[in-house]
């Protein structure tokens, strides 16, 4: 932020605190800065009561306040099953269905924003992991003060490296995987510039720490195994899954019942790793549910929720990237 720029902090209930601060500081920096409060017990109510027609959709007041913004700090409520015991599946979806329409208007207002990810931190994810909430946030914030500009040189190095075409071999617990990349790659360094701005990468991730590149499907061969990873039915306790010409053709976990419940839904067609990722956070920590931003780890996503490989070896092109989870 500079001085005389506009500032706006959206947060739910369990972000005031750091709203608050945020809002304070922008001020004393002589930046003009409001704050905008979605409180939980409004939006189920609204939710629930709405018209059909109205419901999700973004009215020309928030179009306004987000084209007279310059940066925008979000903290978003807690995630998982905090209002499916309230709500409707078809009412989550239908209530937040604003998403896209958010992202094009603030492409369009040219914003800087962030994304202060402790906010998805609630009871049910610290049920999950097994850590009370104040751990995980506390956590989280801590990550979020680290070198940013060397976080920022590390990821451009890692990026150079995941280019269109790039052979990769995964090997972990004596498993390997071997895949080609192909497609968008995104570097989430936390720090969103002019040059982000104009390529349309004006959201970041706080804490910060991860570059992510899409998998050809079809290139998909080999043995993954996986560590511990939180999914929407609560932390999958290892798993075990094999692919023959990107198609899964085998699962299996000590944790049957929870990986059945996410792979078995997925059509066929979908049962394929799409996503890579490697985490570079040297604050973070395992356990707090961003995994895939801590430093050396290896990420996968296509099978219904993020597999997080940790202690891994990822080589490119047969050079090291990562080995035994450190980077290299």
């Amino acid at each position: 932020m500079k001085k005389g720029e506009a500032l706006t902090v959206e947060s739910w209930n369990n972000g005031l605190p750091f709203a608050r601060h945020a809002v304070a500081e922008a001020r004393a920096m002589g930046c003009t800065s409001v704050m905008v409060l979605e409180d939980e017990w409004a939006y189920v109510e609204g939710v629930r009561r709405a018209p059909k027609d109205s419901l999700g959709v973004m009215g020309r007041n928030e179009y306004s306040l987000l084209s007279g913004t310059d940066a925008y700090i979000f903290v978003p409520g807690q995630a998982l099953t905090s209002y499916s015991r309230t709500l409707t599946p078809a009412e989550l979806v239908d209530s937040t269905r604003y998403n896209v329409s958010w992202y094009e208007a603030a492409k369009k207002a040219g914003l800087r924003g962030a994304r202060m990810v402790f906010g998805y931190a609630g009871k049910d994810m610290a049920r999950m992991l097994g850590k009370s909430v104040d751990e995980i946030v506390k956590g989280q914030l801590k990550a979020a003060l680290t070198d940013y500009g060397a976080i920022s040189q590390v990821a451009g190095g890692v990026a150079s490296q995941l280019g269109d075409g790039s052979e990769l071999t995964l090997e972990s617990a004596g498993a390997t995987l071997r895949f080609t990349l192909k497609g968008e790659t995104e570097v989430e360094d936390g720090i969103v510039d002019e040059k982000d701005v104009a390529e349309g990468g004006n959201m970041t991730y706080i804490p910060p720490g991860l570059v992510t590149k899409e998998v050809d499907p079809g290139s998909v061969n080999g043995t993954l195994k996986i560590s511990d990873s939180l999914t929407k039915f609560g932390v999958l306790r290892g798993g075990e899954f094999e692919f023959k010409d990107g198609k899964l053709v085998g699962w299996k976990s000590r944790d049957t019942a929870r990986l059945d419940r996410l792979v078995k839904p997925l059509a066929e067609e979908k049962r394929r790793l799409v996503l890579m990722g490697v985490g570079l956070n040297p604050v973070l920590r395992y356990g707090l549910g961003q995994d895939r931003f801590v430093r050396g780890s290896v990420t996968l996503a296509g099978l219904g929720f993020t597999a997080v490989v940790k202690n891994a070896s990822l080589s490119v092109g047969g050079n090291a990237l990562v080995r035994k989870g450190a980077l290299s």
